[in-house]
Protein backbone atom coordinates (compact mmCIF):
# COMPACT_ATOMS: atom_id res chain seq x y z
CA UNK A 1 0.00 0.00 0.00
CA UNK A 2 1.01 3.49 -0.57
CA UNK A 3 0.59 6.62 1.15
CA UNK A 4 -2.08 8.52 -1.08
CA UNK A 5 -1.02 11.77 0.22
CA UNK A 6 2.35 11.15 -1.81
CA UNK A 7 3.10 13.45 -4.30
CA UNK A 8 2.61 11.67 -7.54
CA UNK A 9 5.43 11.35 -10.45
CA UNK A 10 4.88 12.93 -13.68
CA UNK A 11 4.71 9.96 -15.20
CA UNK A 12 1.82 8.85 -12.75
CA UNK A 13 0.25 12.41 -13.37
CA UNK A 14 -0.30 11.58 -16.52
CA UNK A 15 -1.93 8.32 -16.36
CA UNK A 16 -4.30 10.04 -13.63
CA UNK A 17 -5.07 12.99 -16.58
CA UNK A 18 -5.47 9.58 -19.13
CA UNK A 19 -7.56 7.93 -17.02
CA UNK A 20 -10.12 10.78 -15.95
CA UNK A 21 -10.00 11.48 -20.00
CA UNK A 22 -10.92 8.07 -20.99
CA UNK A 23 -13.40 8.37 -18.26
CA UNK A 24 -14.81 11.75 -18.79
CA UNK A 25 -15.53 10.88 -22.95
CA UNK A 26 -18.14 8.65 -22.15
CA UNK A 27 -19.56 9.35 -18.86
CA UNK A 28 -18.32 6.29 -17.60
CA UNK A 29 -18.24 4.53 -14.21
CA UNK A 30 -14.79 4.14 -14.25
CA UNK A 31 -11.51 5.27 -16.48
CA UNK A 32 -8.06 3.85 -16.26
CA UNK A 33 -4.86 4.23 -17.84
CA UNK A 34 -1.31 1.66 -17.15
CA UNK A 35 1.92 2.16 -18.34
CA UNK A 36 4.06 -0.67 -20.22
CA UNK A 37 7.63 -1.67 -19.42
CA UNK A 38 8.61 0.67 -22.05
CA UNK A 39 6.65 3.65 -21.08
CA UNK A 40 4.15 3.52 -23.62
CA UNK A 41 0.35 3.99 -22.31
CA UNK A 42 -2.96 2.71 -22.69
CA UNK A 43 -6.39 3.73 -21.46
CA UNK A 44 -9.50 2.81 -21.31
CA UNK A 45 -13.02 3.55 -19.88
CA UNK A 46 -15.72 0.88 -18.30
CA UNK A 47 -17.68 -1.24 -20.71
CA UNK A 48 -21.03 -2.23 -19.71
CA UNK A 49 -22.87 -3.65 -22.58
CA UNK A 50 -25.52 -6.39 -22.66
CA UNK A 51 -23.38 -8.79 -23.67
CA UNK A 52 -20.06 -7.76 -22.53
CA UNK A 53 -19.01 -6.08 -19.50
CA UNK A 54 -15.32 -4.79 -18.86
CA UNK A 55 -14.05 -2.66 -16.43
CA UNK A 56 -11.60 -0.12 -17.32
CA UNK A 57 -8.37 -1.27 -15.98
CA UNK A 58 -9.18 -4.59 -17.31
CA UNK A 59 -9.63 -2.91 -20.71
CA UNK A 60 -6.30 -0.47 -20.36
CA UNK A 61 -4.49 -4.16 -19.31
CA UNK A 62 -5.84 -5.69 -22.66
CA UNK A 63 -5.18 -2.85 -24.96
CA UNK A 64 -1.45 -2.93 -23.52
CA UNK A 65 -1.33 -7.06 -23.86
CA UNK A 66 -2.71 -6.89 -27.46
CA UNK A 67 -0.04 -4.36 -27.91
CA UNK A 68 2.78 -6.40 -27.46
CA UNK A 69 3.66 -5.18 -24.01
CA UNK A 70 5.57 -7.37 -21.86
CA UNK A 71 5.18 -5.69 -18.33
CA UNK A 72 3.66 -2.76 -16.80
CA UNK A 73 5.34 0.07 -14.67
CA UNK A 74 2.34 1.29 -13.19
CA UNK A 75 -1.67 1.76 -13.58
CA UNK A 76 -4.27 4.01 -12.22
CA UNK A 77 -8.13 3.64 -11.62
CA UNK A 78 -10.65 6.85 -11.45
CA UNK A 79 -13.22 5.94 -9.86
CA UNK A 80 -15.71 7.27 -7.16
CA UNK A 81 -14.68 4.87 -4.24
CA UNK A 82 -11.66 3.52 -3.17
CA UNK A 83 -12.25 -0.41 -3.58
CA UNK A 84 -11.35 -2.41 -6.79
CA UNK A 85 -12.37 -5.69 -8.28
CA UNK A 86 -9.74 -8.24 -7.20
CA UNK A 87 -10.23 -9.50 -10.16
CA UNK A 88 -8.67 -5.84 -11.51
CA UNK A 89 -5.76 -6.60 -9.53
CA UNK A 90 -5.15 -9.96 -11.29
CA UNK A 91 -4.86 -8.76 -14.54
CA UNK A 92 -2.06 -6.33 -13.64
CA UNK A 93 -0.35 -8.66 -12.36
CA UNK A 94 -1.11 -11.06 -14.60
CA UNK A 95 0.80 -8.47 -16.75
CA UNK A 96 3.09 -6.59 -14.48
CA UNK A 97 3.95 -9.49 -12.11
CA UNK A 98 3.95 -8.65 -8.49
CA UNK A 99 4.47 -4.92 -6.85
CA UNK A 100 3.13 -2.96 -9.72
CA UNK A 101 1.64 -0.25 -8.01
CA UNK A 102 -2.27 0.46 -8.68
CA UNK A 103 -3.33 4.02 -7.98
CA UNK A 104 -7.01 4.43 -7.07
CA UNK A 105 -7.65 8.66 -7.25
CA UNK A 106 -11.61 10.02 -7.47
CA UNK A 107 -12.58 12.01 -10.22
CA UNK A 108 -11.32 14.81 -9.27
CA UNK A 109 -7.77 13.33 -9.64
CA UNK A 110 -7.54 13.04 -6.00
CA UNK A 111 -5.52 9.90 -5.27
CA UNK A 112 -7.73 8.06 -2.52
CA UNK A 113 -5.56 4.88 -2.12
CA UNK A 114 -2.26 2.71 -3.56
CA UNK A 115 -2.45 -0.55 -3.70
CA UNK A 116 0.34 -2.79 -4.82
CA UNK A 117 0.07 -6.32 -6.62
Amino acid sequence: MTDPDTALSAEDAKLVTLARGARGRVGAAEGAAVRDETGRTYSGATVALPSLAVSALRLAVAQAAASGARGLEAAVVVRRSADLDAADLDAVRDLGGDGVVVLVAGPDGTVLAGLRT
